[in-house]
């Protein structure tokens, strides 16, 4: 599986290009500001071609190049978050704390053209968004209404991430759920404090420490690893 990433310029988010190989459909997983252009170069490096945009959630700083990478694609979002690309960078969906950030976006927000649910399905059973690419979805609010969780099997064989997950066999884009040492914040609109500890403690007891999560900010990571050492988890672990 090949899984590159790019980082925005933008609040320093993840993007992830992933395919199962060279030549086919890939999967672009929350693209953010000004990441369009270097996504089209990476697409062009392992000849492959947009197959769908994936949203681990609705914030501006995952989704702003949304429509200029998928074209006609499909752009896939929880359901729950799906409002929220009517207009990414309003005061509703982001509260006052990134207004000075959000006054500099590049370009003004475009809604994809084809904007879709996550399919309900992909919480119960595999998923292939694109050719030979089977997802998983687990919710997991908390940093917003419909931040949410995405499986893949690894390992990863080739790309700027093949290092993260290269003996491993799951994968999970994790969003702003987990970080290295922290997670997602839960003061802006629509996230909530305890939904987000009930969410650590269900990846706690579901997710394989062996997972590497590649998050959507900051460096890779392992669940064993935060398990371990990450305060907030073990937070949850009494009061999720």
């Amino acid at each position: 599986m090949i899984v590159d990433l790019i980082v925005s310029d933008f609040l320093d988010a993840n993007c992830y290009v992933v395919a199962p190989a060279r030549g086919g459909q890939a999967l672009v997983i929350d693209p953010g500001a000004g990441t369009a252009a270097e996504i089209s170069r990476r697409l062009a490096a392992y000849d492959l071609s947009i197959g769908a945009v994936l949203l681990t959630h609705g914030h501006p700083d995952h989704v702003w190049d949304a429509a200029a990478v998928a074209g006609q694609a499909p752009v896939y979002v929880p359901e729950p978050d799906l409002y929220r690309l009517d207009d990414p960078a309003s005061a509703a969906n982001m509260g006052e704390v990134f207004a000075a950030a959000l006054s500099q976006l590049p370009m003004p927000w475009r809604t994809p053209e084809n904007l879709r649910a996550v399919p309900a399905q992909a919480a119960s059973q595999p998923v292939e968004l694109v050719d030979d690419l089977a997802v998983r979805m687990l919710p997991a609010p908390g940093h917003s209404e419909g931040s949410a969780v995405f499986f893949v099997a690894g390992p990863i064989t080739e790309g700027s991430a093949v290092a993260c997950g290269e003996d491993a066999a799951l994968i999970c884009f994790d969003g702003d759920v987990i970080f290295a040492g922290a997670i997602g914040r839960t003061d802006l609109p629509g996230g909530d404090s305890r939904q987000m500890m009930h969410s650590l403690r269900t990846l706690l007891n579901v997710v394989d420490p062996e997972t590497v999560l590649l998050p959507g900010h900051g460096p890779a990571t392992t669940m064993g690893r935060e398990a371990q050492t990450n305060p907030y988890l073990n937070q949850a672990r009494h009061v999720g």
